[in-house]
């Protein structure tokens, strides 16, 4: 296990402690460091950073426990330099010129993940105390801050020098006011500490933990600490003692080539599993732990065997995970043993696939089969995977342009992290704009989006964003989105769900115009005939309609038959009058000579006319309606006005089928709803010639660019039909086609 070298910043003589900070480099490399340390030193001088800590102290700090996590010496580097860009004009170009461009670029990533912090605070747990957000929704945000703060680096030593930079925030506040403490502990087991278990960085989150704890619950930290009767020093001196004698029965046996090595538990990690397993202190069985890795699986077996020979199980404490694995294909041997002393210890027993998969998870393995699909935790596993890989390779990675080359196999860039101004963190993909952000955080924030500014400045609302900027949406009082914003070459949407939004945002419009029209229309009617007084649902029901929109909608199309209407507004029977409503007089405009292919069951030589309400063609199931002195007039079965017929006159109703073979022509009505263009009739009309159909009627109407089109065509059969409204439907522009 890597120890980690407490902060020696309170000394001013570099002197003392510099052999401790220049630790594993080459004398090139120390001598850079020591240039480093020196022109930092004349930088910051007494300057202090908001907590009250020396920059001073806390760079030195971070350097030493990076010197302890065997870092390299331009993260050394980066680490006493980190505040450099504060303080000195043109702080990051000075650096590069004068100790190189990896180390610029490491501290260039440490300014840009400073911008984190009055984000992660603004969603600290207070806030869930206070009512103000959910914990829900704070669990939510904390996970995305924690892949936003990876997202936002492009080299992980970034990330371990702010996992070294709030660790040494935690050992300065020990002697701060509790109010500044509870901040930062809470931040930290938030954001910080699940970090650096995901990265294996265990030394920090222990301490990470252990440090956050006392300061969140110190009379339960006391009280745990009290409760271990043997100092951390003489537990970890057990641990050497039980190693070397596990060791030594293994070799006896011949497993020579085991690796065994002990992890004390800590106060945060006691207290987390017996506030898990709801228990006492005495049952907590692994608060001294060992780990033994072996080369074979009958080793495994054999350790276990060796380990229950040396010391006396406790019963109920051995999971066999080899032979029945963990839900997440965890393998290993566990139990927990009496030792001499009376006190417990927790073994753990495993081979080193095993272990790989235990501490790299699952996607390690990169077990998936080729072409199959993996969801987005899955590749955000994977990476988190290669990242722990990484830095297990750290002592062997020659110079920063390694590290970069390595890094980017595992960057985090298919998704970017924006902020709001409020503090909440929106994760998007990449290419998002503005728009897409503005929709994201709500949708009326989308439609009265005007404009938006990144990081303070005005930008154009095609601009795509970057992981890590504030974005603010300035928004008008009233108004909806910009067809412009569908324009596919103009890039001002990226995501599908906000293009769907803008989408319905016109439709609805378009509809809302539609019934204002039809209403106008209704109401004129109604005067004409007198009766404005009449109860608009009623009559809607008595022409057919199932709601008074659909009546508005018919009338605003030009599909409402005046005649009819005014007959029922006056209180009268449609089908009394000698002269039929236009739906059941009208004949297609190649009528059918007598009854050709209609068949009327039970009677011959019978005139027969297909309704233009709802123009039936073959095959369309049908039913006749037999009309007062003209005929039967054919409708199709779904006709609402064959519904409302029926419904008054059952008793005229025929049975009525095509015939073995139907010959003529058949008029049909097409309507289409598009966002106006030049070019687009056209464009319609081209299917129109390419598939031979003959245009007998056209109706256009075009009101702030949205188009509505009516066509009457004729055709031969059903399929004809069905086939054109598919090549007119992928026509650009076009958001509906149907058969009226």
């Amino acid at each position: 296990m890597v120890s980690v070298v407490h902060s020696v910043a309170a000394q001013s003589d570099l002197d003392q402690f510099f052999t401790t900070l220049s630790a594993g480099l080459l004398p090139a490399d120390a001598l850079r460091l020591r240039e480093a340390v020196e022109y930092a030193w004349t930088a910051y001088g007494e300057k202090t950073l908001s907590s009250g800590e020396r920059i001073w102290s806390h760079a030195l700090g971070m350097a030493v426990i990076l010197a302890g996590l065997k870092l390299d010496v331009d993260s050394r580097m980066a680490a006493v330099l980190f505040a450099i860009p504060t303080y000195v004009e043109n702080g990051t170009a000075r650096i590069e010129e004068l100790f190189g461009k990896p180390a610029a670029h490491l501290v260039h990533g440490i300014s840009r993940l400073n911008r984190l912090r009055p984000i992660t605070r603004g969603f600290a747990a207070a806030n869930v105390e206070a009512g103000e957000v959910s914990t829900t929704e704070m669990k939510t945000q904390i996970e995305v801050l924690r892949k936003m703060l990876l997202a936002m680096v492009e080299d992980v030593r970034v990330v371990l020098i702010r996992l070294a930079s709030r660790t040494q925030t935690l050992r300065f506040c020990a002697g701060q006011p509790s109010e500044l403490r509870v901040q930062v502990a809470r931040e930290t087991l938030d954001l910080y500490s699940p970090l650096a278990n995901r990265l294996g960085v265990w030394e920090l989150k222990w301490e990470l933990e252990d440090l956050s704890f006392r300061f969140l619950h110190p009379d339960i930290y006391k009280k745990i600490a009290k409760m271990l009767d043997e100092k951390r020093t003489e537990r970890e001196q057990f641990i050497v003692d039980a190693v070397t004698r596990v060791r030594e029965e293994l070799a006896a046996v011949g497993v020579t080539h085991a690796e065994i090595y002990g992890r004390p538990k800590h106060i945060f990690s006691i207290w987390n599993k017996m506030q898990k397993k709801s228990v006492e202190f005495s049952e907590v069985y692994d608060v001294r732990a060992l780990r033994v890795i072996v080369d074979d699986l009958k080793d495994c077996y054999t350790a276990l065997g060796i380990v229950h020979n040396l010391w006396s199980p406790i019963s109920k404490e051995f999971d066999d995970y080899i032979s029945n694995p963990k839900g997440n294909n965890y393998r290993s041997l566990h139990t927990a043993v009496h030792c001499p002393d009376g006190r417990s210890l927790e073994i753990q027993i495993r081979t080193k696939e095993m272990h790989k998969h235990a501490e790299l998870g699952v996607a390690a393995h990169w077990r998936y089969k080729e072409g199959s699909k993996r969801s987005s935790e899955d590749d955000y596993d994977e990476k988190i995977a290669w990242l722990r890989q990484l830095l297990t390779w750290k002592d062997e990675v020659a110079d920063s342009s390694d590290w970069v080359s390595h890094y980017k196999q595992a960057a985090l860039d298919e998704t970017l992290y924006v902020i709001t101004p409020q503090g909440k963190v929106v994760d998007l993909p990449q290419g998002a704009t503005p728009i897409d952000f503005a929709y994201r955080v709500h949708t009326d924030l989308g439609h009265r989006c005007r404009g938006a500014k990144v990081n303070g400045q005005l930008v154009t609302l095609n601009t795509p964003l970057e992981t890590g900027q504030q974005v603010e949406i300035i928004t008008a009082k009233h108004g909806g989105p910009s067809r412009d914003w569908l324009n596919i070459s103009l890039n001002f949407i990226h995501t599908k769900s906000a293009r769907v939004k803008v989408r319905g945002w016109f439709a609805n419009l378009a509809l809302e115009e539609t019934l204002s029209e039809g209403r106008a229309i209704v109401a004129k009617e109604l005067q004409r005939v007198g009766q404005t007084s009449l109860n608009i649902e009623d009559l809607s029901h008595k022409l057919g309609f199932s709601k008074t929109d659909d009546l508005y909608i018919a009338a605003a199309r030009g599909e409402m038959n005046l005649r009819q209407f005014q007959a029922v507004a006056r209180g009268a029977d449609p089908l009394a009058d000698a002269e039929l409503p236009d739906e059941v007089q009208t004949r297609p405009s190649k009528p059918v000579e007598g009854n050709q292919g209609i068949l009327i069951v039970g009677v011959d030589k019978l005139l027969t006319q297909l309704a233009r309400c709802c123009k039936p063609a073959p095959p369309d199931p049908i039913q006749g309606f037999i009309t007062r002195g003209k005929g039967i007039s054919v409708h199709r079965v779904d006709c609402s006005n064959f519904t409302h017929l029926a419904a008054l006159h059952p008793e005229r109703v025929i049975e009525t089928g095509w015939g073995g073979e139907t010959s003529g022509v058949f008029a049909t009505d097409i309507v289409v709803d598009a966002h106006d263009r030049q070019g687009l009739l056209r464009d319609i009309s081209e299917i129109f010639t390419r598939e031979k159909l003959n245009v007998v009627g056209v109706n256009t109407q075009s009101k702030q660019g949205k188009a509505h089109m009516s066509f009457t065509v004729e055709i031969t059969k059903l399929p004809q039909l069905q086939r054109t409204i598919t090549l007119i439907h992928e026509i650009e522009g076009v958001v509906g086609v149907r058969r009226a």
